[in-house]
């Protein structure tokens, strides 16, 4: 849970005192190893100061993975932990350049530094007295900023659009249930009902339990499956699912106003650097049915969580191996993306697929599953690869014929 920060502390820490006592701390490592020594340094030095000093220093090192210049920055725990990274908050301001917004949940205030940079005015809110005092530090002093203490669930501006990130946790724990979240889904759509609105979601709600637009091509996370209440949830708007380097970082809802024509699911899959691309289900999914070719792709998750595999494959010129099953194929590899190549194809059996392993020397082995009950790791296990040559394995379902493919392992690009 981290250290429970008070507003004293952050009065502390945003003060001459504090500012000269974090530029101190800064220069000891804070190590596993060193941690003890440190920690009895640093009390002899700061006193009751100390555990609120080494927290804001270890926890801006981690946010230098995730936020811009956040070096500096005051931070709790549970808010870098549910802070957007800076590239997707740059992302979403570009969307809506030019307007005046409200994020109802500021927290900390990692929206608002994109925010600010391209809207004319941005008001951030919260109920949480702590975190505002750190926004009110991390967020630049400019003209078209403004900080107030709100409840998110009561309107406190109009014309503006609102951003809301509810808090995924419930009882300590990580929920996928929408009326569990904190405001709760359900209230936040009702509350702003008719407003121009964007939610920011966890990736493994199901969306097609509540939202328009077709339905997914992959099953939904069985987290999503398991639990939720969804009764009397509707959204009629765009669903965005958003990738950072590969990695499925969020859901967001864009209500129709916000929303481009025609559009209701859309992908974005963005990079480190800045590098980004969106499809949409405005794009085509016109695809043939083909036998499978000499390469397999796996789609980026965010292409999948969107219910957007056959319009990812129309524009590369690719195919599914099974309409139900989201791995794709095809005689090419789009660019910048980690295909591979078959080496052999087989009804699966795990010991006709051992030997074959085997003869091909296998040594370092991945295994990719999708629509097969096995485990790749148990698997791995018993095949006991000892070779020099490295291969991936795809096992996967064409109609009801669980199907092994002995694959080429590509570089990490």
């Amino acid at each position: 849970m981290g250290y429970h920060f008070t507003r004293a502390d952050v009065d502390y820490l945003r003060g001459s005192a504090g500012q000269a006592a974090l530029t101190a701390v800064r220069e000891r490592p804070l190590s596993a190893a060193s941690l003890l020594g440190d920690l009895e340094a640093v009390r002899r030095e700061y006193g009751e100061y100390t555990a609120a000093l080494v927290e804001t220093v270890r926890l801006s090192r981690r946010a230098a993975a995730k936020l811009d210049d956040a070096a500096d920055w005051l931070l709790t725990d549970d808010a870098l932990q549910q802070a957007t990274p800076s590239v997707v908050a740059r992302h979403r301001a570009r969307r809506l350049a030019g307007r005046a917004v409200h994020d109802i949940t500021c927290s900390v205030g990692a929206e608002l530094v994109a925010l600010q940079q391209v809207c004319p005015a941005v008001i951030g809110s919260d109920l949480d007295r702590v975190r505002l005092a750190m926004a009110a530090h991390n967020v630049a002093a400019t003209p078209n900023v403004a900080l107030v203490r709100a409840d998110a669930l009561w309107p406190c501006t109009t014309e503006t659009v609102v951003i809301a990130d509810p808090a995924r946790r419930a009882d300590g724990r990580r929920t996928h249930d929408p009326a569990k979240l904190q405001p709760p889904l359900p209230d936040l759509l009702e509350v702003y009902r008719g407003r121009d609105l964007v939610v920011k979601c966890a990736p493994g709600l199901d969306f097609d339990r509540f939202a328009g637009g077709g339905p997914s091509t992959a099953t939904p996370p069985r987290s999503a499956r398991a639990a939720g209440d969804y009764a009397g949830l509707s959204w009629d708007g765009e669903v965005e699912v958003v990738s950072l380097d590969g990695t499925v970082r969020e859901a967001c809802l864009w209500s129709r106003g916000l929303a481009e024509s025609g559009v209701s699911r859309r992908a974005t899959v963005l990079h480190g650097d800045g590098a980004g691309w969106t499809l949409t289900d405005a794009d085509t999914d016109d695809i043939p049915e083909r036998a499978p070719g000499a390469w397999i792709v796996d789609p980026d998750g965010a292409v999948v969580r969107a219910g957007l595999v056959r319009h990812y494959a129309a524009k590369y010129g690719l195919w599914q191996l099974d309409p139900r099953i989201a791995y794709l194929t095809g005689d090419s590899v789009p660019p910048g993306v980690r295909g591979f190549r078959v080496l052999d194809r087989f009804e699966y059996r795990e010991k006709a697929l051992r030997a074959e392993l085997h003869r091909r020397d296998c040594g370092p082995l991945e295994i990719l599953t999708r629509g097969v009950d096995v485990d790749p790791d148990a698997l791995r296990r018993r095949i006991k690869p000892r070779g020099g040559v490295a291969h991936t394995v795809v096992l996967t379902r064409i109609g009801r014929t669980a199907t092994a493919f002995v694959c080429e392992t590509p570089p990490v690009r």
